[in-house]
């Protein structure tokens, strides 16, 4: 491997050993003396381009030094480091035979000296001082390793926060992108059709008055009432919405009562869960206080009674219900209308999912109201979850901090 001519022979590597051995750290600290001696055990190696000095796997028992030239310590087509003039490699075996790990090879002509680990054990048996110079420089050595090691581990962790900064942000970005994907869809498409309905209605009653009997008229009085209602509601949840997403709404928790808040929005949704058949029951106990924003607990309340009356049949029942568990309040809305198919079931609180499903009596909705919710629940420190199966019901579950004197 390579062309190799002792120290002591002539040879066309006309340069002074002496000199390089001083620039190796290992070697330094000796005197000249021992520095001559050192030299004259080195043995040239001339490496050509592309050519192994060794290969992984070898065992290796001496060190080389790079006179002049250029190699890279590899494994296959991975490369490790670059050694240049006067770096050395391999100082280990001189005090202990080893399995190579990697592979050096000569990114161009190089020219090594090899010094082998029996002439080493020569010199060192001579010269104690040598050998006390070698393992200064070794642990020296090993000391700016673990320096580097460490510097390494932290710009790794350094590296691996950028990156998971990175994929929140796109995360977020995503989110947002499907945000306003959403908002113009339900501008587009959700906001326009109850006002083309309510167009169209107001324009036959004006061309066509005098042709309409009182039953008609009142009929078609109704349905603008109807669409005007849900033109309304769809508005106030986009302007809350819009404020959440923006950050312009603020939380303001004070202390209120359970018990009463339930009571106001069962009166509010009563008429239209008696037109439907359907029963609503509050199990609240009295004086049951949390400590919330009140306004935003009552959109999370109304968007859920809206739901479970949406979603009911005549003879069914609503269930407002509470529990205390630890330092939470959990706040049930439960119903026993037709439930929500298994697959819907993770996408109903994601912005990007799209589920709205018309009621048992073709009530609309966008499926806004639900993740209106969540993020109004969540600013109250608590979380939101639903369990449900088809054609069995529907509960809704949240919680929300307990009030504490």
């Amino acid at each position: 491997m390579g062309l190799r001519l002792r120290g002591s022979d002539k040879s066309n590597a006309d340069i002074d050993r002496i000199a390089i051995l001083k620039d190796v750290t290992i070697f330094s600290e000796s005197d000249d003396r021992i520095l001559k001696r050192l030299s004259s055990f080195l043995t040239d190696i001339f490496i050509a381009q592309d050519e192994a000095v060794f290969h992984k796997g070898d065992e290796l028992n001496a060190m080389y030094i790079i006179a002049k030239g250029k190699v890279k310590v590899h494994d296959g087509d991975h490369v490790f480091t670059e050694f240049n003039d006067r770096d050395f490699f391999g100082e280990y075996s001189l005090i202990d035979s080893s399995v190579r790990s990697a592979t050096v090879t000569a990114i161009e002509d190089t020219h090594l000296l090899r010094l082998d680990q029996e002439d080493f054990h020569k010199i060192i048996k001579d010269n104690v001082e040598v050998s006390k110079a070698v393992l200064k420089s070794l642990i020296r050595r090993l000391r700016n390793n673990n320096v580097l090691e460490e510097r390494l581990t932290q710009n790794s962790l350094k590296i691996q926060r950028q990156r998971d900064k990175l994929d929140k942000q796109k995360t977020e970005l995503e989110e947002l992108n499907a945000t306003k994907d959403k908002f113009f869809t339900i501008i587009a498409h959700d906001l326009k059709n109850p006002f083309n309905t309510v167009i169209g209605l107001t324009e036959l009653l004006i061309d066509r008055f005098e042709s309409y009997d009182t039953e008609k008229i009142q009929e078609f009085i109704q349905q603008i009432h109807t669409f005007s209602n849900n033109a309304y509601n769809l508005l106030e949840d986009l302007l809350q919405w819009a404020k959440s997403q923006t950050g312009r709404i603020e939380v303001n928790p004070d202390k209120v009562d359970i018990f009463e808040l339930a009571l106001e929005n069962k009166s509010y949704f009563e008429e239209k869960a008696d037109e439907k058949g359907v029963r609503i029951d509050v199990k609240v106990p009295m004086q049951t206080y949390a400590l919330i924003d009140k306004n935003m607990i009552t959109t999370v309340l109304r968007n859920l009674l809206s739901n479970a009356v949406k979603f009911t049949n005549a003879g069914d029942q609503i269930t407002i219900k509470t529990n205390i568990d630890n330092n939470l309040i959990e706040v049930s809305v439960k119903d026993t209308g037709i439930g929500i198919p298994e697959n819907n079931l993770e996408y109903i609180f994601k912005i990007d999912s799209n589920i709205s499903t018309q009621g048992t009596a073709d009530e609309y909705g966008t499926g806004l109201g639900l993740i209106i919710s969540k993020e109004f629940v969540e600013k109250n420190g608590g979380t939101i979850f639903v369990n449900s199966k088809e054609g069995i019901g529907t509960e809704f579950i949240f919680t929300i901090p307990l009030y504490k004197d």
